[in-house]
């Protein structure tokens, strides 16, 4: 996926009594970071040695939605017939991630050396690696990561096991991430507030003085409007690009994915503004839950309302590609220690993704 900057163009706020989780997609994490692991690694019947331990460190840097590009190095020994048994090396490896989430599963693949020394024997050889594993989020700062992979090793004929130069063996690994920096996180350009319940698009006032104009009533006079046909009420930016509508009320039916009757007179109101006014962008529906409740049932709940709200636009006409994905409630925008926060921090919203 290209690098995205996102422009928030519908939030629905208060989704029934229960709490809601729903998907944000946050602007790409490119941060770099270390990763500091341990290993236990089962060897395979051609060393005839026991299994044993090591451990090591990456630095690696997350470059899009789905992959990661890391420097490995480690160290692991154990004994044998013919042993002890010492594996120094590093790796060059890629990281598939599905989908990036707080829980994220992903392959990996890796090439590379290593130093062999089976007692007093040695040798140098190459490797390569493919696994699968999956990492998990405790803060922003910090990450739970593991998988395991198959280790294939060629020794070049150093002879370091007598009849062989071709091992094949498997390894566990666990440790953390430790990301440089700040997480980046969506920022609006811009705070105006417009009338809350949407309705169909405003004609556009003929031009005389553009600067004394504002044909879409978003804020910004038409000179400087980027964005003519803004969804109306909408917060916008400084070029008038839809950021963000705030809308108010019960839209779904309790402890259900049933859109109820306001829900659907909202976005037959947002449905006829897209059309009238395309722009081929992508729109993600995301949401965000309080926290009350239990985080898993929070997240179910939501990802089935999200998707309600895509196929309820997708009805209505709207061309734009529509996405939906869950959150949980690890982005309020409000205090939870209060009702009012708890309230705003239930919300689905629209976002208008910019490539």
């Amino acid at each position: 996926m290209l690098k995205q900057k996102q422009c928030v163009i519908v939030s629905l706020v208060g989704l029934g009594f229960l709490p809601l989780a729903q998907a944000i997609e946050q602007p790409v994490d490119n941060r770099w970071y270390v990763a500091p692991f341990a290993s236990y690694i089962d060897t395979g019947g051609d060393r005839r040695a026991s299994d044993g331990w090591g451990g090591g460190v990456g630095v690696g840097k997350m470059i899009d939605q789905h992959f990661n590009v890391e420097l490995r190095g480690f160290y692991q020994g154990f004994g044998g017939d013919n042993g002890p048994w010492d594996l120094a090396g590093g790796t060059a490896d890629v990281q598939y991630y599905l989908f990036r989430d707080k829980f994220s599963p992903y392959v990996v693949v890796g090439l590379g050396g290593m130093n062999t020394c089976a007692a007093a024997d040695c040798g140098v050889g190459l490797i390569g690696e493919a696994g699968v594993g999956a990492s998990y989020e405790i803060s922003d700062h910090l990450l739970i990561r593991s998988d395991v992979r198959y280790r294939y090793n060629n020794n070049l004929n150093a002879q370091v096991q007598s009849g062989t130069d071709e091992f094949h063996d498997m390894t566990v690994n666990l440790g953390v991430v430790i990301p440089f920096g700040e997480k980046p996180k969506y920022v609006a350009k811009s705070e105006t507030r417009m009338p809350l319940a949407p309705a169909a698009p405003v004609a556009v006032v003929a031009k005389t003085d553009c600067s004394q104009l504002d044909g879409d009533a978003d804020g910004v006079n038409d000179c400087l409007d980027k964005c003519p046909g803004t969804v109306k009420g909408a917060m916008v930016n400084d070029k008038g690009c839809a950021v963000r509508l705030v809308l108010k009320g019960q839209h779904f039916k309790y402890d259900s994915a049933e859109l109820g009757l306001n829900a659907k007179e909202l976005l037959d109101g947002i449905a006829k503004d897209l059309i009238a006014f395309p722009q081929k962008n992508e729109i993600e529906v995301q949401g965000h839950a309080s926290s009350e409740g239990a985080d898993s049932y929070n997240l179910s709940l939501s990802n089935r309302r999200a998707h309600s709200v895509v196929e309820y636009l997708k009805m209505k006409g709207v061309k734009n590609k529509l996405s939906a994905k869950g959150y949980g409630e690890t982005q309020p925008i409000a205090d939870n220690a209060t009702e009012a926060g708890k309230s705003e921090n239930r919300r689905v919203e629209l976002i208008w993704i910019e490539d």
